[in-house]
């Protein structure tokens, strides 16, 4: 399994985290594929349909794929998300026990924040990496830049309401790791399975973060 920083280093790279609802485990394959065609090698596949665990383990076929479960939520989901080759585990809340067990395990985990005792929550916890949800609701890229001064060092990964027209801003925010988005996965595109328009989609959102990438890196 991929250590942390092999993770989060990934997702630092790809900058956009595909967040999948996967209803069928048979779109699994086929939406990886288009995924990695467009240009991206990271998906978080949410853990709130019958499905998901199976999605987990079709996805083990495509090993260039760094292959996350979302919408972790209790310990024992941590344990099946393993078992079924997770390989960064996404929450969206912070829950001691959740993050401990992914610890004991050794399993990324990005819990979810919202403020910042959530935040200092995450900092005992050893951790520097935390999911901010959801992010537009709480005030979108702004917010992010208020948490970043009396935090200075953590990375986010929002997600939450994030769309093509809004991934740049928050992308150009330093603090920001990544950025969680489905509109280049649409859970009716996948029903569809229309896996040419997803593989444009997202190749159109890596073309988005490339600015972003780029003015960090300057």
């Amino acid at each position: 399994m991929s250590t942390e920083n092999q993770i989060i280093d990934a997702l630092a790279a790809a900058r956009i985290v595909p967040v999948v609802v996967i209803d069928n485990p048979d779109h699994a394959l086929p939406l990886g594929k288009a995924l990695l065609d467009g240009g991206l090698d990271v998906i978080e596949v949410t853990y709130r349909t019958a499905g998901a665990q199976a999605a987990l383990t079709a996805l083990k076929e495509l090993p260039e794929l760094i292959v996350g479960a979302g919408t972790v939520v209790r310990p024992d989901q941590v344990d099946s998300a393993v078992a079924a080759g997770a390989q960064f585990l996404v929450s969206p809340g912070l829950s001691v026990e959740v993050v401990q067990r992914a610890q004991a395990v050794g399993i990324p985990i990005l819990p979810g924040i919202a403020t910042p005792s959530d935040i200092m929550t995450a900092l005992a916890l050893g951790l520097s990496t935390v999911k901010f949800f959801p992010a537009a609701t709480l005030g979108g890229p702004s917010a992010i830049k208020a948490f970043s001064a009396p935090f200075p060092g953590l990375r986010f990964v929002p997600t939450g309401g994030i769309s093509a027209a809004s991934v740049g801003d928050y992308l150009a925010i330093p603090a920001v790791l990544a950025a969680g988005g489905s509109w280049m996965v649409d859970r009716a595109l996948i029903e569809a399975e229309d896996w040419a328009e997803i593989t444009r989609r997202t190749a159109e959102a890596v073309a988005l973060a490339a600015p972003a990438t780029a003015s960090i890196g300057a």
